[in-house]
């Protein structure tokens, strides 16, 4: 069967349940697991998030379902209909779509994009398929080069010129093929400004590897670029991100997957990811004391919470950085290096530590 008939079998069949439902003199239902963080737990043997059995139902006779259950069904239908026509529709163009009035009453079926966007990561639980294969997509997000070629639906893509952009990674990946692949390794950067800063200098050139980035948190289609490049090229992958709880985060997200999308780590969960830094190491190995920045409530509060991760709590390099961190009050910004030099990180910072291959797993 081939993934779009699949596709639109499960949309069918969901459709088809709830008019049997109906028809039985049934409440109409649909279930799903809970996205929370009781409903997730950490496989240990194959280090990533596991969505748990504890699941939730959507009923439209209740009060305090019916709205959300329409909005399912309304989004469910626009999901089938974009299958149907051969189209891909953008987070925003589902909300549209789905914005209008229940006729006979002054309710709006969504109000805000939130809503939607929510309602569509139910609907990936409830038929266990990612939203890109029910042709929703979000927006592009990154900036990736190096040396690779790509084929992109019919197009060929050089990585390595495509001017000072480089290639804008789509939300989707999953037709591209990769026709050349001649790196050593990738480094993924929270910061889209410092990925300028190595693209100038022509770091992935001069270092035969890959740079990508995005502006703060991965969005999906990168973590899925990354996860294919690792599994089917066997790349390393190095994450350089803010010495922050934000920017640990990051990394965990990558390595482990997202709590609010556990169901998903196994398409976009790179347990075998390496942390580069900015390290609390970094900060004394490079004389960074001066450049850092006291920790707010807001981050002391966000460092308690990841401390406790059951994936971070036996980690002992990881609860030295963390107690280190305690420790200085403070964080750092990648582009604390820059008061080294501006190319201090691209020439010096980069290769030393890779060559010493001073990473935290």
């Amino acid at each position: 069967m081939s993934k779009q008939k699949n596709q639109k079998e499960k949309l069918t069949n969901l459709g088809r349940d709830v008019v049997k439902d109906v028809f039985k003199g049934v409440n109409p239902s649909v279930s799903f697991p809970v996205r929370s963080l009781s409903n997730i737990s950490f496989d240990k043997k194959n280090r990533t998030l596991v969505m748990g059995k504890n699941m939730s139902a959507r009923y439209f006779f209740n009060v305090a379902h019916a709205k959300k259950f329409l909005q399912t069904i309304e989004v469910a239908a626009v999901s089938k209909n974009l299958l149907k026509e051969g189209k891909h529709a953008s987070l925003r163009d589902v909300f549209y779509q789905v914005k209008r009035t229940v006729p006979g009453t002054k309710i709006n079926i969504v109000d805000e994009q939130a809503e939607s966007d929510s309602v569509i990561e139910d609907l990936e639980l409830i038929l266990n398929l990612p939203r890109e294969q029910i042709n929703i997509n979000a927006n592009k997000n990154g900036s990736v080069a190096g040396k690779v070629i790509v084929e992109d639906r019919g197009d060929t893509i050089d990585w390595s010129k495509l001017g000072s952009g480089g290639w804008s990674i789509p939300s989707n990946v999953e037709e591209i093929s990769f026709k050349k692949v001649d790196a050593k390794y990738i480094i993924y950067m929270e910061k889209a400004a410092v990925w300028e800063r190595l693209h100038e200098d022509k770091f992935w050139e001069k270092n035969k590897c890959i740079i990508m980035s995005s502006q703060g948190q991965t969005t999906r289609g990168i973590r899925r670029l990354l996860q294919r490049l690792h599994t089917e090229h066997k790349l390393p992958i190095y994450v350089l991100a803010d010495f922050d709880p934000w920017g640990f985060y990051i990394y965990s997200v990558i390595k482990f997957g997202s709590i609010s999308l556990a169901h998903l780590a196994g398409e976009t969960a790179i347990p075998g990811v390496k942390f580069l830094g900015i390290t609390a190491d970094d900060v004394e190995n490079y004389g960074l004391q001066k450049n850092l920045i006291t920790m707010k409530e807001a981050d002391i509060s966000r460092l308690k919470q990841i401390e406790k991760y059951e994936w971070f709590v036996d980690n002992k390099d990881w609860q030295r950085q963390f107690k280190m961190m305690k420790k200085l009050g403070a964080k750092a910004e990648i582009q604390a290096l820059s008061a080294r030099g501006i190319s201090f990180i691209s020439e010096k910072y980069l290769p030393e530590k890779i060559a010493k291959k001073d990473l935290i797993d």
